[in-house]
């Protein structure tokens, strides 16, 4: 069946019928086309991603794959994460103590790197469904890291590099990225999860 026939169906069943979620779209598009559900589940999200069809926040669908998941608009905390992570890094690495004005970017950067993402992602990754709200995530989060940098400088302590500048940013660095990682890993199977729940 022609792609372009099941988009058209698509659209055309948003504006008149007007579904009132992705489960029920995705049946009345394979009364018309008995194609397979993931092929019409695909075109759904092209359109989406293509803006030529706009869905409601709980209509959204959950990309299966990972790297479908990650390019959606889904996993935007996650890149904004990793950005903050490396251009700190990056700052910590090339701004000397006495390059003013520029070190304070890196004073602002640091102080969100040691004191927000690693209890954030951590934080992400235990509780990735919306069991808190913003005041309690940002409170664990500051505390989360609060208690987590303290213990990575402890281990440092007992290794051949000992506490200084480039093991600690490294460290703080793979810490943010594992937690990161795993937190879009759950966040991913917890929406795949509800996903599923909602549409039996």
């Amino acid at each position: 069946m022609p792609k372009n026939e099941i988009d058209q169906f698509i659209i055309q069943t948003i504006k008149e019928k007007k579904p009132k979620n992705v489960k029920q779209l995705i049946k009345l598009t394979r009364e018309k086309f008995p194609s397979p559900e993931q092929e019409i589940i695909n075109r759904i999200l092209y359109l989406q991603e293509t803006e030529k069809i706009h869905l409601k926040p709980d209509q959204t669908l959950t990309p299966e794959k990972p790297t479908n998941y990650l390019r959606s608009s889904q996993a935007y905390w996650y890149w904004i994460t990793i950005i903050l992570t490396l251009t700190t890094a990056l700052l910590v690495f090339t701004i000397p103590e006495n390059a003013f004005p520029l070190v304070y970017a890196r004073y602002i950067l640091g102080s969100i790197f040691v004191l927000w993402l690693p209890g954030y992602t951590l934080i992400k990754a235990l509780f990735p469904e919306k069991e808190l709200d913003s005041i309690e995530r940002a409170a664990l989060s500051i505390g989360m890291s609060l208690a987590l940098v303290p213990m990575i400088g402890l281990l440092l302590n007992y290794t051949p590099w000992g506490i200084r500048r480039t093991p600690i940013t490294i460290s703080l660095l793979a810490v943010t990225f594992t937690f990161a990682t795993a937190a879009i890993i759950r966040d991913q199977q917890t929406k795949l999860k509800q996903g599923s729940k909602t549409n039996t």
